[in-house]
């Protein structure tokens, strides 16, 4: 590890740091003066009107980081090429991101439905994939290994908007979306670092960077003093499709690595377990009530925790740990056991965890 590569990821995560606290305050000026808040309703937790545009913060935050990382490298090491950065990569993500970001702030703006939702993140995670990054080894997982790209692209393109829809629904009391994925992009950052992949491991401490400032706002803001901010659909859906490409881009049979992570697809998305999981289990719960699955309600694994009477803050560390349990599970039992036993583990884990919190809500009498 050189000196150069330490500073790349130093700035990454200082410049967005600091963009991204300067922005927040400049968004809650204009969202109050506009009045583009997020109302209380039935169906939400918060009260009072708290703006709703803080995710607009994140894209330019990690845009401006990044650019001023690749420029400085090449004004002062004489670099003429894209160090860290592979120039497909560079090109098709950027606007992946940027069709995601316009979409998010169209539809926190003016609200938008799911079909033109799902257009738009489809060509982003179809734009992901173009540029070479998609799962090409499932590493024995279902006993397959080397996927031909056929398969591993469309399947590709169905995670990257699965997850993205994830980290977007799990976003439903305050710190929770940020929190995850604050802890789940510095994960990803220290891996990169790991497998030498350092444009990669830039970009996953931007992230963290970026989130940073928004979960102080988010978490420890006071609404009454226009200091609270929520991400919107125009965060939470950019950074699902960065965390989404963070675990595809990991869990990737590629020889750029110079250190190899048996099962990585089992390590990659051990973060993401909670939200990804937590959506399969609230559909099964809508179909068998009789509802659409797309039918928005308060079946999510942070209702469970606030009918049965945690505060806000404690369900909120209460699901980070949980999600945490399953990173340090998965490494520990790596070297030890098959990824498939180690994938019927975390199913086992998190469904008794489910069943167990139901049948507490139950005898309490609540609902949820």
């Amino acid at each position: 590890m050189t000196q150069d590569e330490w500073l790349v990821i130093i700035f990454s995560a200082v410049i967005s740091v600091l963009f991204t606290a300067w922005f927040i305050p400049k968004i809650l000026i204009v969202s109050f003066k506009k009045k583009l808040f997020d109302f209380a309703s039935e169906r939400k937790v918060h009260e009072g009107i708290v703006p709703r545009l803080g995710g607009v913060a994140f894209v330019p935050s990690i845009v401006v980081s990044l650019s001023l990382i690749i420029g400085l490298n090449v004004l002062f090491n004489g670099d003429t090429t894209v160090r860290f950065f592979g120039a497909l990569q560079l090109a098709f993500g950027l606007c992946a991101i940027l069709l995601l970001y316009f979409e998010g702030i169209m539809d926190d703006l003016v609200g938008l439905g799911y079909r033109v939702k799902f257009v738009f993140q489809i060509v982003s995670a179809v734009l992901i994939v173009l540029s070479g990054i998609w799962i090409n080894d499932f590493h024995g997982l279902f006993g397959v290994h080397e996927l031909p790209p056929y398969i591993g692209m469309p399947f590709t393109v169905i995670l990257m908007v699965y997850l993205i829809n994830a980290i977007n629904l799990i976003d439903g009391i305050d710190g929770l979306a940020s929190g995850l994925s604050i802890v789940a992009s510095f994960f990803f950052g220290v891996m990169f670092v790991y497998v030498n992949l350092w444009g990669c491991a830039a970009l996953a401490f931007a992230t963290f960077g970026t989130l940073c400032p928004f979960f102080y706002y988010n978490v420890f803001g006071n609404a009454d003093r226009c200091r609270k901010i929520f991400m919107g659909d125009t965060g939470s859906q950019c950074i699902g499709l960065l965390l989404g490409y963070f675990a595809v881009r990991l869990s990737m049979n590629d020889p750029l690595m110079t250190s190899k992570i048996d099962g990585s697809i089992i390590v990659a998305f051990s973060m993401l377990i909670v939200p990804a999981f937590d959506v399969i289990r609230v559909m099964i719960h809508r179909a068998r009530s009789g509802r659409s699955v797309f039918h928005p309600d308060k079946s999510h694994i942070h209702h469970k925790l606030l009918a049965l009477g945690l505060p806000h803050k404690l369900a909120m560390v209460t699901i980070l740990l949980f999600a945490m349990l399953f990173v340090v599970l998965n490494l520990i039992l790596l070297p030890h056991l098959d990824v498939n036993v180690i994938l019927l583990i975390d199913i086992l884990i998190y469904t008794v965890s489910n069943i167990f919190l139901s049948s507490v809500i139950r005898k309490k009498g609540k609902e949820y």
